[in-house]
């Protein structure tokens, strides 16, 4: 079985008959309580692609786009306006297609570095302001198929608002997010790809699906029913997503390499079809630890290769990009993110949560520099190991 083979040399056992994840880390992680020392340096293939990172994020800062508004903007390279995005909208991505062979981690959001896709499923006004405030216009196919054939998430959340809420919110009395944005902070568990893959997972939401209700149709059986059918759907196009890159995620990842590649086709997939305010990648430092402790030990990499893939995987998070609303720019000062990585931290047993991998994380801001994505969130406690508090 190819479980077998990705999990030999892993420890426990309620791990590998349900999806678990926290047993399995409870079950197979490396406290570290030793100092920087290990760390390694950039590699020339992460200078090579950062150097054109960055020259990639200085265009699109300089770039000065004028609105349909006629105001004058800056801070966006490109946008799509004809194509809705989704798992497999478009094809293969990279930082530099002549550079291609040099990225550990590959997958972008579009078909181009830096390019915003179109997202109207949140609400059609959304999309087209986000594109024209920037000079782009969309086309115009897709304002029709989103007013007449589709009803978009905004739409729905105004179908049921009650004249008084109408009201309140026309006099400016509710605040907070602009529309759309009110789904906030999405974190998915990006790490159950890389330990299970996409078939494991399915199978069990087909499980859960045989095991929905007792056989009355109700209204919220008929909705859970449907949103699980809607699971199995979006796994089964993650499989198709990560084929364009030439992967086969439907096994566990086999070593480090391919859990921290598994591990980002599941968060792509998220900020393929997701906008929401915070699309957050989550604690998936100690767990990719486990893949890279074993390799080390095997001899399979070395700590530079190590943390080339952190490196690798960091600088895809800095590369994350909507298209937002004025509104939303004006909110938060700028055009944030919050693409949050958590390291350290204390387990329920007690127990320090820091690895050489919490290190490796933070030592990107030296290897790459510092940058405010994705940010790095350290759950700290005076119980953590002395070395990695200072």
């Amino acid at each position: 079985m190819a479980e077998q083979e990705a999990w030999k040399g892993f420890y426990g056992r309620l791990w590998k008959e349900e999806v678990n994840v926290r047993d399995f880390i409870q079950e197979n992680y490396t406290p570290y309580d030793g100092d920087q020392s290990f760390l390694a340096g950039p590699t020339d293939a992460t200078n090579k692609l950062f150097d054109k990172l960055q020259e990639l994020q200085k265009a699109e800062h300089n770039k000065k786009s004028v609105g349909l508004d006629g105001k004058e903007r800056s801070g966006v390279l490109d946008m799509d306006t004809d194509v809705v995005t989704g798992l497999t909208s478009h094809g293969a991505g990279y930082i530099d297609e002549k550079l291609k062979d040099l990225e550990q981690v590959v997958g972008l959001q579009t078909d181009k570095p830096l390019k915003r896709a179109f997202m109207p499923y949140g609400g059609i006004r959304m999309a087209e302001q986000s594109c024209e405030m920037y000079g782009y216009k969309p086309n115009p196919e897709l304002h029709k198929i989103f007013t007449e054939y589709h009803k978009t998430h905004n739409q729905a959340v105004f179908d049921v608002y009650t004249p008084e809420i109408h009201k309140a919110r026309s006099a400016h009395i509710l605040t907070g997010l602009p529309d759309t944005y009110g789904r906030g902070r999405i974190v998915g568990d990006y790490r159950r790809v890389a330990l299970y893959g996409i078939d494991f997972l399915i199978a069990q939401k087909k499980a859960d699906f045989a095991n929905i209700g007792d056989g009355t149709m109700t209204d919220d059986v008929i909705r859970l029913r449907e949103e699980v059918a809607e699971q199995i759907k979006a796994l089964n196009g993650m499989k198709e997503m990560a084929k364009i890159y030439g992967f086969d995620i439907s096994k566990p990842a086999k070593n480090a390499k391919e859990a921290v590649q598994w591990l980002y086709f599941g968060y792509l997939a998220a900020i393929k079809t997701q906008n929401g305010a915070a699309m957050s990648i989550g604690r998936v430092s100690t767990f990719l630890d486990i893949y890279i402790e074993r390799d080390l030990k095997a001899g399979i990499i070395t700590e530079s290769q190590a943390q080339e893939l952190i490196d690798h995987l960091v600088m895809k998070a800095r590369m994350v990009r909507f298209a937002r609303i004025e509104s939303y720019n004006q909110l938060f000062s700028g055009d944030p993110i919050w693409a949050t990585l958590e390291v350290g931290g204390l387990g329920q047993d007690g127990r320090s949560m820091v690895t050489k991998n919490d290190f490796r994380f933070l030592h990107t801001l030296e290897n790459m520099g510092p940058s405010p994505e994705p940010n790095m969130t350290v759950l700290y406690s005076k119980r953590l190991p002395e070395a990695f508090r200072k």
